[in-house]
């Protein structure tokens, strides 16, 4: 069945400062990899889910990003919503909504290739009833991330501070929320969608989330930006 949700934001305002060693003074979305910047593989990952129209939350160098993808990708419409400052991905969610009316969309980090069915995340949202829901990734080793706990219902309980953990489910950076989930927060103002919204009385709040068993990546740091030019050659 078609996906009914046509909307996503794409958090694109990343410095990348952790990638300077590997790309320059680059956005971070702007990383190549394999000729091609990582938001080329992201823009066509949404296509692919069934996405219309993106709006771009961008910042730093964002003239580089219109540069590289312009107004139209593939036939994708994309709409920029321009920080002048950095506000956070909070922040910069609640000035990408100030570009649509849609009631319902997606969220996507700018620097994470999670490979699910968006429509599998929206029927869970729908279902649930929920006014937030969250990608989750179990991954084993880990230290990079902080931690989601949820309870039997997928309703998210608590979250944790980055640590070494043998296994943990975490934030896998893509979400499907409602467009009254931060409607308490005036517009410009920075703020963190995770640290301010999510990780404050989670229990108080309408927010699932679901284990998706798919390709992930973070191409914030070295290490994980060079494997994923590895597998997109694979």
């Amino acid at each position: 069945m078609d996906n009914p949700i046509k909307q996503a934001i794409v958090l694109a305002g990343g410095l990348g400062t952790r990638l300077r060693s590997e790309i320059g003074e680059f956005p971070k979305v702007l990383a190549p990899v394999n000729g091609q910047p990582f938001l080329h593989y992201l823009l066509r990952y949404l296509k692919k889910n069934g996405i219309e129209t993106v709006i771009l939350s961008v910042g730093y160098k964002y003239e580089l990003i219109v540069e590289a993808v312009g107004e139209e990708f593939e036939g994708m419409k994309l709409i920029y919503a321009i920080e002048k400052e950095p506000l956070g991905t909070g922040g910069a969610i609640k000035l990408a909504l100030e570009k649509t009316k849609a009631d319902i969309l997606y969220v996507c980090n700018g620097d994470t290739f999670f490979d699910i069915s968006l429509k599998e995340l929206s029927d869970i949202h729908f279902e649930k009833k929920s006014n937030c829901t969250m990608a989750l990734k179990k991954l084993h080793n880990v230290d990079r991330y902080g931690s989601v706990e949820m309870d039997e219902t997928g309703k998210i309980t608590a979250f944790h501070e980055k640590k070494f953990r043998a296994e943990a489910v975490i934030n896998g950076g893509i979400y499907c929320i409602n467009r009254s989930l931060l409607i308490h927060y005036p517009v410009n103002t920075p703020f963190s969608l995770e640290t301010n919204y999510l990780e404050n009385n989670p229990k108080a709040k309408k927010i699932y989330g679901h284990c998706f068993d798919a390709y992930f990546m973070d191409i914030g740091v070295p290490e994980d930006y060079r494997q994923f030019q590895k597998d997109v050659e694979k």
